[in-house]
C-alpha cells in the first residue's frame, strides 16, 4: 500500500532500492540487528540490502492495510533515519504487531516516538482493532518507546519467534495520538 505520511519533521513512505545506502546503516548495524524480531541477519553491504529493499518492495502491493514497511525520512535533509513495519506475529497471525528501528546516529531525537504515533493513527483508520509490539526484556529502549507509543504491558510470551518476550499493546480507545 502506498502510503505518504507526514509529521512535523518526518515523512513515512515506502522504501525504495535508492535508500539501500541508508537502510544498511539502520540493518546493517551491530546495534541494531542484535534485538530483531524475528531475527533478520544482519545486512552486511549495499547490494544486499538492495536485494532486500526490493523483496519489500514488491511484496508491498500485496499486503492489505494496515500491513507493510516503511522508511522515516528526515524533512529538514531527506535523510532516511529508520524504518518501521506492521506485520501479522506467528505462529496464529491474528495479532499485528508494529515495529521501528532507527539509525544509532538517530536515537534519542524523538523520531520513533513521532513517526510510530503517526502510522499508529493511520493503522486505526484500517478497522485495526489493536497493535502490539513485542520487545527481549532487556532491550530497554524498545519498552520504554512501547510505552511513549502509549502501548501498555500485556505480559511476557514465548509464542512469538520463538523467543522470550514482552508484550505491549495498544487499542485506538487508548490512543491519545
Amino acid at each position: 500500500m502506498d502510503i505518504s505520511l507526514a509529521t512535523d519533521r518526518l515523512i513515512i513512505r515506502d522504501w525504495s532500492p535508492d535508500d539501500a545506502e541508508a537502510a544498511l546503516a539502520i540493518y546493517g548495524s551491530p546495534d541494531v540487528a542484535h534485538w530483531l524480531t524475528p531475527v533478520m541477519d544482519r545486512v552486511v553491504d549495499v547490494a544486499a540490502m538492495r536485494s532486500v529493499l526490493q523483496a519489500w518492495q514488491e511484496a508491498q502491493p500485496n499486503l492489505p492495510p494496515p500491513r507493510g514497511r516503511w522508511a522515516v525520512q528526515r524533512k529538514e535533509d531527506g535523510a532516511v533515519v529508520g524504518g518501521l513495519g506492521i506485520r501479522l506475529l506467528p505462529p496464529f497471525e491474528d495479532d499485528l504487531e508494529m515495529s521501528w528501528q532507527l539509525a544509532p546516529d538517530a536515537w534519542g531525537k524523538g523520531y520513533a516516538t513521532e513517526a510510530g504515533r503517526a502510522l499508529i493513527a493511520w493503522a486505526f483508520t484500517h478497522e485495526t482493532e489493536e497493535l502490539f509490539a513485542v520487545a527481549r526484556p532487556n532491550n530497554t529502549r524498545a519498552i520504554a518507546m512501547a510505552k511513549r507509543l502509549g502501548m501498555e504491558w500485556v505480559g511476557e510470551t514465548a509464542k512469538y519467534y520463538g523467543l522470550n518476550l514482552q508484550v505491549y499493546r495498544v487499542r485506538p480507545s487508548d490512543f491519545h495520538g
